[in-house]
């Protein structure tokens, strides 16, 4: 992998881990033997991305790695490459959040959730409203603290917000905002108004338009879902879609099209997905993959044998339709679990294609980082990809009037 370098802040251990990240990891590391056996894989496709990072103990995945597609949208673009701030991110997304989950409160109970989560349009959504942030200039790491760890801070925050929601007399918005952002700083450090970079002062806005230099009209995001017609705009039907975003509706096999052309023109790809399942393996073999059987394993709690076996076994996969497809999310085995970067394409022993895929969970595992992940999972379980424009297939694009 071709990995830009320069002085940034990266962990290989998560410590202090909240539940559901440790829970998250734990799951797709569940897996007996070292790894060297099973897959072996060959790069093609090799795109410059920025160092390795990891998200800790917080559910910003979504921050980091679209964040990181932004990155690598600079290094394409021919910028100075650099860590956005991730964490200036899923501030901003904190706060508009929370304006909506007080707002959709009023008159009831409120069906909306409350988290760190959230989906690759919230980056490009925040980029646009608030600009961005190097990373040097906003870790979000105060007080000695050397990785995010989240659940305190989000305890609060929510207890604020359900006050205001239940509270029997009108709260003024301007006090609760400000507790609010208090619980911000004192977690995460102040926002600076302006910073220094290469000897300039910028804001967030500024240093967005001037030296990021990306227009956030140029990304799409795209769904697959059958409940819907395809090549039209859809709900995107998922608990961390606060924003209520609506995405071009795209068939499975559009799913890759849409990637192998973005990969193919030097492109990347934000990437959110269910890995969740047994077949999708972050330690100790940095594989997902959708073995022909896939189907009789849903529910099946295995041993740690019993999933490597899966690694070991036949490498033949399940073909993917519409239909299994939408089963699985319609029986809740396709989830909204994590957000990631595909940088590349490979091909295994055998000759059949799979995405490079760049992780924020440190650089523990394997592939220091990274992962190799079919096509036909891909195809199965993703909840949503984002690319540019420019990366979509002019006959897609046709269909869809882009």
């Amino acid at each position: 992998m071709k990995r830009i370098f320069f002085t940034v802040f990266t962990m290989a251990t998560v410590i202090g881990v909240a539940k559901a990240q440790v829970d998250l990891v734990k799951k797709t590391s569940e897996t007996a033997g070292d790894g060297t056996h099973g897959f072996h894989f060959t790069n093609i496709i090799d795109l410059s991305v920025t160092p390795i990072q990891n998200q800790g103990a917080s559910g910003t995945c979504w921050s980091y790695s679209t964040n990181s597609f932004l990155e690598s949208e600079m290094i394409k673009a021919g910028k100075t490459p650099m860590h956005l701030s991730p964490i200036y991110t899923a501030r901003c997304q904190y706060t508009d959040k929370a304006d909506r989950y007080v707002r959709f409160a009023q008159g009831g109970e409120n069906g909306m959730g409350w988290g760190d989560g959230g989906e690759p349009h919230d980056v490009i959504n925040m980029y646009a409203k608030y600009g961005t942030i190097p990373e040097d200039n906003y870790t979000g790491l105060i007080n000695g603290r050397k990785i995010n760890y989240f659940d305190p801070m989000q305890k609060v925050l929510k207890h604020i917000i359900d006050s205001v929601s239940k509270a029997p007399a009108p709260i003024d918005p301007a006090a609760w905002k400000a507790e609010f952002q208090k619980v911000l700083d004192d977690s995460l450090g102040t926002v600076p108004q302006t910073f220094t970079y290469n000897g300039k002062t910028y804001t967030p806005e500024t240093f967005a338009k001037e030296v990021v230099g990306l227009d956030p009209d140029n990304y799409e995001e795209f769904i697959s879902e059958t409940t819907h017609p395809y090549y039209q705009k859809a709900l995107m039907e998922c608990s961390d879609d606060w924003a209520f975003q609506w995405d071009y509706n795209i068939t499975p096999t559009d799913i890759t099209d849409v990637i192998d052309n973005a990969l193919k023109h030097g492109y990347t790809v934000a990437w959110g997905a269910d890995v969740s399942e047994p077949y999708f393996n972050w330690m100790p073999f940095g594989v997902a993959f959708v073995p022909a059987n896939a189907e009789a394993l849903e529910g099946k709690k295995l041993t740690r044998d019993e999933k490597s076996a899966i690694f070991n076994g036949s490498r033949e996969e399940l073909t993917i339709t519409p239909e299994i497809r939408q089963k699985g999310l319609d029986n809740l085995t396709t989830t909204d679990d994590h957000g990631m970067h595909i940088v590349g394409l490979a091909k295994d022993q055998d000759g059949k294609e799979f995405y490079i895929v760049k992780n924020s969970w440190g650089t523990v595992n394997e592939y220091k980082g990274f992962l190799y992940v079919s096509k036909a999972y891909v195809q199965y379980k993703t909840t949503s990809i984002l690319v540019n424009k420019k990366a979509i297939p002019k006959s897609l694009k046709k269909k869809m009037h882009i």
